[in-house]
């Protein structure tokens, strides 16, 4: 039964670590969509036709 027991708290670490990282990921695609979302807006505005 000890064993048993040690597997539960094993499984219930791994659970807690995984649950961490996906909420870490989750942060990082964030922060990366509003950099990018940041960049393209600071790109994507209008420039003045070149003079020839």
């Amino acid at each position: 039964m000890a064993n048993d027991n040690e597997k539960m708290s094993r499984e219930e670490r791994l659970a807690a670590k995984l649950r961490e990282n996906l909420r870490r990921r989750k942060a990082q695609a964030r922060e990366m969509k509003s950099d990018a979302q940041t960049n393209s807006s600071e790109q994507s505005l209008p420039k003045g036709e070149p003079k020839s």
